[in-house]
């Protein structure tokens, strides 16, 4: 948004300096000079010194709304990724947590599953210099019920259905998780390293989020490419260098190389509120089947 408008009086106005000290040059208006031929001079009807007087404030606040309706200065490209990638890589959030949508389509059955829940992520910043350790938890709703846990060193899936949980060791599996979109969440404060990151098209939403296309630098099985939606807010902040903290991200989606998407929207974010690494403990319920997948995969 563009500034209010600085105010200056015209040559001839006769005022003490402390009245001169005005904000930085700007869009400015002139204030008349008042002479005896002016309205307000002495003589002059005072019915047409209101008119005049009216008019004068109407313009006045015709221009202050007119410049609060500019548009907001066009945030850069490279500010919306530093919005996104800033929070994380200079380890300013700890942790949140949020409620969540999910819609995933499959393109083969030209079908849509959608789901809903709550997540707990943590990040365990104690390896200098690596990419953090994710702790996250998310669980599903009815009627798809189902928990992911891990605690950065094990995954578990808990499918209350089929009375089965898949345990899968993330030090294993590790070797092949380049390809794995879970590596999206240790990457965060650096993407641009791991995507080709563009505007999409439109490059805002309906509310003037930030729209961004990543597309991997290596090609992978599993990530054709991702969208992310980033806060307006994030960016803007960045742009003004306020300093203020924004949790970046309203929602993910991602693309397979077989035209299937899953979208996941947040809300009710809460940022650094001192979530416990205890919580990302998975406790097994009785009598579940515990599967642990062979090889490479996570059986999932």
């Amino acid at each position: 948004m563009s500034a209010l408008p600085a105010w200056r009086a015209a040559p001839g106005n006769r005022r003490r300096a402390a009245d001169t000290t005005l904000p930085p040059a700007g869009n400015c208006f002139t204030v008349p000079e008042i002479t005896a031929a002016s309205p307000g001079a002495p003589g002059w009807h005072r019915e047409e010194d209101k008119k005049v007087m009216k008019s004068i404030i109407f313009l006045m606040t015709a221009a202050v709304f007119l410049l609060a309706a500019l548009p907001a200065q066009a945030v850069e490209l490279r500010e919306v990724i530093r919005a996104l990638e800033t929070p994380f890589s200079e380890r300013k959030i700890q942790d949140y947590s949020a409620s969540f949508s999910q819609e995933s389509r499959i393109a083969s059955l030209d079908r849509l599953q959608r789901a809903s829940g709550k997540v707990r992520v943590r990040f365990d910043y104690q390896r200098s210099g690596q990419a953090p350790t994710v702790m996250f938890h998310w669980q599903y709703d009815p009627p798809t019920r189902q928990e992911l846990v891990s605690n950065g060193k094990t995954l578990w899936v808990y499918l209350p259905e089929n009375n089965q949980v898949i345990q899968s060791d993330l030090e294993t599996v590790s070797p092949a998780r380049e390809n794995d979109p879970m590596t999206f969440l240790t990457g965060l404060g650096n993407l641009s390293r791991d995507f080709q990151i563009s505007y999409a098209v439109p490059n805002q939403d309906a509310a003037g989020n930030y729209v961004l296309d990543l597309r991997p630098r290596r090609s992978s099985a599993v990530l054709n490419r991702m969208v992310i939606v980033v806060d307006r807010t994030a960016a803007e902040a960045i742009a003004a260098k306020s300093g203020a903290l924004v949790f970046p991200i309203l929602s993910t989606t991602v693309y397979d190389p077989n035209g299937n998407s899953t979208t996941i929207e947040f809300s009710d974010l809460r940022v650094n509120r001192g979530i416990s690494a205890g919580l990302f403990n998975f406790i097994m319920p009785a009598g579940v089947e515990v599967v642990r997948p062979t090889g490479k995969g996570m059986g999932f």
